[in-house]
């Protein structure tokens, strides 16, 4: 049996030498189903967000983390194989096979990766508008800037914002322009509060009232990615015939998930908000809409929770996954993933497989609370029902340079409360999933289906 590595300590727990640590699956591996005994079914949290500024019931509490010897051995072996060349460690599911497992050095440090699930959103929209972009990435960057310490950061954040109002005077018609035409009257009011609200974020930083720059700074990026929402003209390709049939989410959707939390002081309950991605993962991001409308994960518990991801979605009794009724079968959905650059998704294939080994998703590993499916191990098209969410980086899942990136479907972004995902366990129930918005996006519900 191979060595199921822990990704906490990188012990052997199976056997007596280092083995390839597996990847997150459904089955037999990192990300698999609970049922199963894999190494990754030890490895996955759940996370909290409200969109609608429900907040969680929370005392007080914070969580640290120090790092192990054997983690630093193993940062300095990772990073020394990426600078001198040495053969790099092969983290697929097949033991050793060929190819590289990690970027090279150039994706390493090639800027500060994101991190921000809103952002990240921002970005995946599939819009080709350099103008909005232009006005997009100062305020963006108001984040960094108040990184500095005291009301020095004012003057990171004006330069920001200063930037920001230049390009969108010099940018507009262009902006406008690039509204669907079905959408340009809301396009146009959305651009009127944004300008307003820049005025306003220009007097906050004369007024050096440095607490009210973020809220501020969340309210236009809000509107910016309501103008870039704007920008879309329909779903800009086709899914592949032989899942056209399948629940698909051709848009995007949020779900408000409520999650009540079992002997914990410090938590009672929480609501996470979650905005769901079907323009870069239609198929997955339908499929879980339409088992949320069916009710599948109210009163589910968590099955998953140990520091590093949480999560649920495996039903009472021998299935992993959702039966249908309809058909009395398990019901699975595609390996689904969207690759930077290109117009439409990928299917049934990993990256690693199809050789793109630099390649970037649309939809990475970065932020906390990171939503995926998981699958069985050495199926790519196994994924049925159980979801997990990625709690924290580590010497395995760094951003921009993430082994999970490219195997597993990620949907979308806990983006309210996921700092609290952390505080989830096994045991605690999940009460209810709602659809907030986006509902209208779902196409072929089977949930409106009798039996």
């Amino acid at each position: 049996m191979s060595a199921i590595i822990c990704c906490n300590c990188y012990s052997s727990l199976a056997a007596p030498k280092w083995t390839n640590p597996r990847i997150p699956t459904k089955g037999s591996s990192f990300l698999r189903t609970q049922k199963s005994s894999s190494w990754w079914n030890r490895q996955l949290l759940p996370k909290c967000s409200s969109q609608k500024h429900v907040h969680c019931q929370l005392q007080d509490g914070q969580k640290g983390r120090s790092f192990s010897l054997k983690e630093c051995a193993i940062s300095i072996v990772l990073a020394a194989g990426l600078i001198t060349g040495m053969p790099s460690l092969d983290w697929s599911p097949n033991a050793y096979a060929a190819g590289p497992a990690l970027p090279d050095l150039s994706v390493l440090i090639s800027g500060p990766p994101i991190k921000d699930p809103g952002a990240l959103l921002r970005y995946a929209l599939p819009i080709n508008n350099k103008a909005i972009r232009e006005v997009q990435k100062p305020l963006e960057d108001i984040s960094e800037s108040l990184k500095i310490a005291g009301v020095k950061a004012l003057d990171s954040v004006e330069r920001n914002v200063k930037q920001a109002s230049r390009f969108l005077k010099q940018g507009k018609t262009l902006i406008i322009s690039g509204l669907a035409e079905a959408k340009k009257d809301h396009g146009v009011e959305l651009l009127d509060k944004l300008e307003v609200g820049m005025k306003e974020l220009q007097q906050i930083v004369e007024d050096r009232n440095r607490d009210a720059v973020a809220p501020k700074q969340k309210e236009l990026l809000q509107y910016v990615g309501d103008v870039e929402e704007d920008m879309v003209d329909g779903f800009p390709y086709e899914v592949p015939e032989e899942y056209r049939s399948m629940p698909l989410l051709k848009g995007r959707a949020t779900v408000d998930m409520k999650v009540k939390v079992k002997d914990n002081p410090n938590l009672e309950q929480c609501v996470f908000h979650i905005v769901l991605d079907g323009y870069n993962a239609p198929v997955t991001a339908g499929n879980f809409i339409d088992l949320v409308q069916r009710h599948f994960y109210d009163g589910m518990e968590i099955q998953r929770a140990d520091g590093f991801v949480v999560q649920t979605g495996d039903p009472e009794g021998p299935a992993e996954g959702f039966i249908d009724p309809s058909t009395e079968k398990t019901r699975t959905i595609p390996l689904e993933i969207m690759v930077d650059g290109e117009k439409a998704p990928v299917y049934g294939a990993t990256l690693e497989e199809l050789g793109l080994y630099k390649a970037q998703t649309k939809l990475p590993f970065n932020a906390f609370g990171t939503m995926a499916m998981a699958r069985d191990e050495f199926e790519n098209n196994s994924a049925s029902s159980q979801v997990f969410w990625l709690l924290k980086e580590s010497e395995l899942t760094p951003s921009n340079a993430n082994i999970l990136d490219g195997r597993y479907a990620v949907f979308g972004y806990v983006t309210e409360n996921q700092d609290f995902l952390a505080d989830l366990k096994v045991g605690d129930v999940i009460e209810s999933i709602q659809v907030v918005s986006g509902l209208d996006n779902l196409i072929n519900p089977s949930y409106k289906i009798a039996g």
